[in-house]
């Protein structure tokens, strides 16, 4: 096996994660006297493939506001922890440095202001080498063993040692990109457990075949989806564009809805999800709104509260209703059929797209184990842990990428010497 040499520090994922932890690592190194002998690998021909695909090839960068309240998996005190230490001004300053300006769009979205995702990347892997990083793709790491002080660093094309090693690995979402969850088995074989389900996050739902809203493929309409447990407990409620397509249902609502959906089908609970097509409106005053308009038709009644022809239609279709026959001609268990299929649809989801369709992964090493002021492993020194490989998944619209910049930078920053910490298990900042 070829020996690719030693290093100071080794950066095992050349994704979001990674290059942040490589740009900071190598900064920081050059103004401490820290590492100077930095490598990342990646096991694609070209690493940042995930960068390029995200935000429809536009790379959705931050969002203007990111706190706690926007992710899942490990608790929200820890989360705020790494996010207060690289916030949304760190974040603007840093590409703004690396030349690429972000615009904000309407709901907070942050962009490229050339709206390409390739500039990003670009920036990334130039400040990555300008900080003094070497990259080495495709090199892919089987294994990362502890040894002497140092870590052994193993793949197919050759091995290294390193006495620091940044884990920015990912998770299992869309594989086709390198994240095939490997990395979590790594983690395992380093002392780290797991804490799941591991499943697809912000990923479309499937619907039983022959529902009618996969007969209204293309059509968006804002809406609410919640999601309960059997016993009927919210579990989740998510507002946005609901979007109908062939196999079920997409949109930013139902992504970010989903992670929901997927870890109780993963434990075995029953939990159901009912859409709201109509947000904006109190439930309570919609049968004296009916009511107000006894010549109008359901279907135009629909139509005037903002909803598509075809949806509209096709909720009253579901109702029981013909869209056009007048109101003072339905019944009251009519008009109540019309006010749950406009506002408490409920929606026969039978799974989900899988890893192959999900932006992110929810499960991951949990964050009690990693300490929070360096991401540094309790259980292994020298080794961090930082992006979507933590027990940490967000909401869609930038959060998920605002995690990898502010975890790899912190682990960054503290691979580079001066913010180091020192012990094992039990020592730095708590995780609880």
């Amino acid at each position: 096996m070829r020996d690719a040499g030693e290093f100071d520090l080794a950066i095992v994922g050349a994704g979001a994660a990674g290059l942040a932890a490589a740009i900071a690592a190598g900064r920081e190194g050059a103004r401490s006297g820290g590492p100077s002998r930095i490598v990342v690998l990646d096991g694609a021909d070209r690493p940042g493939r995930k960068i390029l695909v995200s935000g429809g090839g536009r790379c959705n960068v931050t969002h203007d506001v990111v706190d706690e309240s926007a992710f899942h998996g490990s608790s929200p005190a820890a989360i705020r922890k790494v996010l207060r230490r690289f916030g949304v001004d760190d974040t603007v300053a840093l590409f703004r440095g690396l030349g690429v300006e972000l615009v904000r769009e309407d709901g907070g979205k942050l962009f490229p202001a050339s709206g390409r995702a390739r500039d990003v990347l670009e920036a990334l892997l130039a400040g990555a080498r300008a900080a003094g990083a070497t990259l080495l793709h495709p090199f892919r790491v089987d294994s990362v063993v502890a040894s002497a002080g140092a870590f052994v660093v193993a793949g197919p094309r050759g091995r290294l040692r390193a006495s620091r090693v940044v884990l920015a690995t990912g998770g299992l979402s869309l594989p086709r990109t390198g994240s095939d969850g490997h990395g979590l088995e790594i983690a395992r074989a380093l002392g780290h457990s797991v804490a799941g389900p591991v499943v697809p996050a912000l990923v479309p739902l499937l619907l039983a075949p022959g529902h009618f809203l996969r007969d209204l493929a293309g059509i968006s309409s804002p809406a609410r989806v919640v999601v309960r447990s059997a016993s009927g407990r919210r579990l989740a409620t998510a507002e946005g564009p609901v979007l109908c397509t062939h196999f079920g249902l997409s949109g930013p609502a139902v992504l970010d809805a989903s992670r929901h959906v997927a870890v109780a089908r993963a434990r075995g609970e029953e939990c159901s999800v009912a859409i709201d097509w109509l947000p904006a409106r109190e439930a309570s005053g919609w049968e004296a709104s009916i009511l107000a308009r006894p010549g109008v038709g359901p279907g135009r009644f629909l139509r005037e509260a903002g909803l598509a022809e075809r949806l509209a239609e096709a909720l009253c279709r579901h109702a029981g209703l013909e869209p056009s026959r007048p109101m003072h001609d339905l019944a009251r268990d009519r008009r109540r059929a019309l006010l749950a299929a406009a506002t408490d649809l409920l929606v026969p989801v039978v799974g989900d797209r899988g890893f192959s369709h999900a932006e992110v992964t929810a499960g991951g090493v949990p964050l009690a184990e990693i300490r929070l002021d360096t991401m540094e492993s309790r259980l292994r020194p020298g080794l961090h842990l930082v992006g979507e490989i933590c027990d940490v998944d967000g909401r869609i619209g930038g959060f998920n990428f605002q995690w990898a910049w502010a975890s790899g930078f912190v682990a960054g920053r503290a691979a580079s010497g001066r913010d180091s910490g020192t012990g094992g298990p039990g020592r730095g900042e708590s995780a609880r």
